[in-house]
This record gives C-alpha cells, structure tokens and sequence, in this order.
C-alpha cells in the first residue's frame, strides 16, 4: 500500500512536470503565431500608406520605398540590413520552413554586441536553441561544425558563433534568397510599392 502512494504521488507529480511543460511549448507557439500575424497585418497596412508612413508600437515612422525594395535585390547582405528587409525576409523563410536560419544569424548579430559578463548566458540559449542536435530550431550545419561550435560555446568570446553564423548566411544567400527574389511575396510588395510611387 504505501509503495502504490508513493508511486501515485511521483506519477502526480510527473504529470504536473508534463503539464507545465506542454503549456509552455502552447504558449511558444501562440506567440510565434502572434508574431506572424502582428508581421503580416503590419505589412499589410504598410503598402497604402507609403506617402506618409506609419506609426511603430515604439512611435517611430518608418517609410518604405520601391527603392529600398529593390535595393535588397543588389545583395543578401542589404536585405539583412533593412528592418523591413529582414521582417518580409523571415516571413518569406517561414513558408519554406527555415525561419531558423535568419533567427540563428539574427542571435549571433545580437551575441556579437553583447557585454562579457552576458556572454555565458547568450552563447547557451544560443546552442541550445540552434546549435545541439536536438535543438528545437536545429540549424543545418555538419557535424563537425556543430562540435566545434559547442566547444567554443563552453568558453564564450564574441566570435563563438562565428562560423556557424557564415555558414547558415551562405546557405541562405545560395539557396533560399534567389528563390526570396522570384518570389510572389517579394514581387507583388515591390510591384505594389511601384505602382504607388507612379500615381
């Protein structure tokens, strides 16, 4: 009988565990969710209102013009420069389900500004975030990288990540940005912006 208790009481206790856990993996979701809608209706409201641009949550005006859009057509590098750039960017990489690969670089341009005593913190969620092999949004980098990349994680300077971070920039720039280029998504935003700027 007490050994039938005891078990109960840690299968009980378990299942709490397994249910805080699954609640948390929801309400991750919910908000990547949130995020993408937030993005979408903010694209959305974005092309009308070119002339005279709109308001940010944190009240600053941002513009966008046919020429910036086209300028993210010269290079990777300068779509990842632009805010915008990187929010249609990033929705483009999600309908392709490689959204990690720019929250990866994304991580690292944010790990590289970090102070030295945030370092350990940061280059931890980043590995286990992207990095270890079975990461939640596992990065597509070979095995020997992915080893390289933990030892460096375990004692963090600022260029920890900075192989991992060339390599996913690379497979993006070969891979998902020329197909970014032809897509509907980019296309119909730099068409719209166009025919905007030509009333």
């Amino acid at each position: 009988m007490p050994g039938f208790l005891f078990s109960h009481s840690n299968m009980t206790e378990l299942n709490g565990k397994e249910n805080c856990r699954l609640a948390e993996g929801k309400a991750h979701k919910k908000k990547q969710k949130a995020f993408g809608a937030d993005l979408k209706s903010y694209l959305k409201c974005m092309v009308p209102h070119i002339e005279s641009g709109i308001k940010t949550s944190n009240s600053r005006n941002i513009m966008l013009s046919a020429e910036e859009v086209i300028q993210w057509s010269q290079s990777l590098e300068k779509l990842l420069a632009s805010q915008s750039g990187q929010g249609v960017f990033r929705e483009f990489l999600k309908s392709e389900f490689s959204e990690e690969n720019i929250e990866f670089w994304l991580a690292c341009e944010d790990y590289k500004k970090t102070k030295s005593d945030h370092l350990h913190g940061k280059a931890e969620r980043i590995y286990e975030e992207f990095v270890q092999s079975d990461a939640i949004k596992q990065i597509n980098i070979d095995y020997q990288m992915r080893e390289a990349t933990a030892k460096k994680a375990q004692d963090p300077t600022h260029s920890s990540f900075d192989e991992a971070q060339k390599t996913v920039y690379i497979l993006m720039e070969r891979d998902s940005y020329p197909r970014f280029l032809k897509s509907k998504s980019y296309l119909n935003l730099l068409n719209q912006l166009q025919t905007n700027t030509s009333k």
